[in-house]
């Protein structure tokens, strides 16, 4: 019998699909006013800091980046008390995910992680042949870590932990980072993915993955959500010496680019910019918060730049998506994250989101008829 040119596990993979671009939405509805609250980005934009770095990169474009990117690996040593060897970038922290994948999981071994988490890395982990162990959630969303723990064995090489958590907003606390972690044998990698990190830092009991130094622990964090450039694609990750070189074996030699570490460097020195962008954040998912609940909605308490809640069905998940899209507001549907029932909306600027809320009062009196309030 002849072998089949692609694996099954590969054949089985769907595509990872993006939140609905603008320009896409313009050309299909004839709209100039557009508001993407689809895919976490911030309303802000970059850093000017990050503008001026990139821009004065350009003229060395012609030239190959640093490979070690020594520039940028001082500035999160100084600010993370690190060293370069515990260190990895990347091309978003979606490219080092891949090099985990690529560096440490074989066909067969076991990643334990929750339902209805993040889907980037779900994909990665199926795309080698390894075994989704997904534990359900809790009925407030969060992660189950002890139903985790009981999951964890002999061949599992992986626990996946997206903190805060994609697409809920919930994240897991100190106490149960701690028991999760007396039942993670040493030859089990943790991956903590903290993308939204920037936004959950405030809270008490948040466990930030630098207060611990756990041997078998990779963190991952981003420049495409709070630093405001996720269109040049440059993420970080910090782990031990051990973990990061080998890492580095399988990492293509010049990512990120010249310009993605150029403007990772003027983000990362731009305090007053990230400043605006939590201080904007926080106004605004309180107005969001308390414009849905006053429309019959509970939106799952979050941590991050986005809301999601409950619809009741794919059916109303996607006419609210569909009927917004009319007015030129883009959401996010969780169909792909086999949360059929549920949209997401991110936060943006304080005119994006009057504009959401514009559209729901055109949108939400054919949403009733139609639904009913959750």
């Amino acid at each position: 019998m002849q072998k089949k040119l692609v694996p099954d596990y590969i054949e089985k993979l769907e595509v990872y699909q993006a939140g609905k671009p603008i320009d896409e939405l313009a050309r299909e509805k004839g709209l100039t006013k557009i508001s993407k609250l689809a895919s976490n980005e911030n309303p802000l934009g970059p850093s000017p800091m990050a503008i001026r770095e990139m821009t004065n990169a350009l003229w060395d474009v012609h030239r190959y980046p640093d490979m070690f990117a020594h520039q940028l690996k001082n500035a999160l040593c100084e600010l993370y008390n690190l060293k370069p060897a515990n260190i990895i970038l990347g091309n978003g922290s979606e490219g080092i995910m891949g090099y985990i994948v690529r560096a440490f999981l074989q066909p067969n071994e076991e990643v334990v992680t929750s339902e209805n988490t993040f889907i980037g890395f779900l994909i990665l982990a199926k795309s080698v042949g390894a075994k989704l162990i997904q534990v359900p959630r809790k009925s407030d969303y969060k992660y189950d870590v002890e139903a985790m723990a009981k999951k964890i064995t002999p061949n599992t090489k992986i626990v996946y932990i997206a903190n805060p958590d994609n697409p809920t907003g919930t994240y897991i606390t100190k106490e149960e980072f701690d028991y999760l972690m007396k039942h993670v044998p040493s030859h089990t990698i943790v991956i903590l993915d903290e993308a939204y990190f920037e936004f959950a830092r405030e809270c008490w009991d948040y466990p930030d993955s630098m207060n611990y130094r756990y041997d078998n622990v990779i963190t991952l964090r981003t420049f495409s959500k709070a630093f405001g450039i996720s269109g040049v694609r440059c993420g970080y990750g910090f782990g031990h010496e051990y973990l990061i070189g080998n890492l580095h074996k399988v990492k293509l030699p010049f990512e990120p680019s010249l310009i993605a570490q150029k403007g990772a460097y003027g983000a990362l020195k731009d305090y007053p910019h990230l400043k605006r962008t939590l201080d904007n954040n926080k106004k605004r998912y309180t107005e969001t918060v308390n414009f849905l609940t006053a429309k019959g909605f509970k939106p799952i308490p979050s941590v991050t730049n986005f809301i999601t809640l409950k619809t009741g069905s794919e059916e109303a998940s996607m006419y609210l998506f569909n009927e917004l899209l009319n007015y030129g507001v883009i959401i996010r549907p969780l169909k792909a994250n086999l949360m059929p029932d549920h949209v997401r909306i991110s936060i943006g600027t304080k005119d994006e989101m009057k504009h959401f809320f514009e559209a729901m009062e055109e949108v939400l009196p054919g949403y009733d008829k139609k639904f009913g309030r959750i």
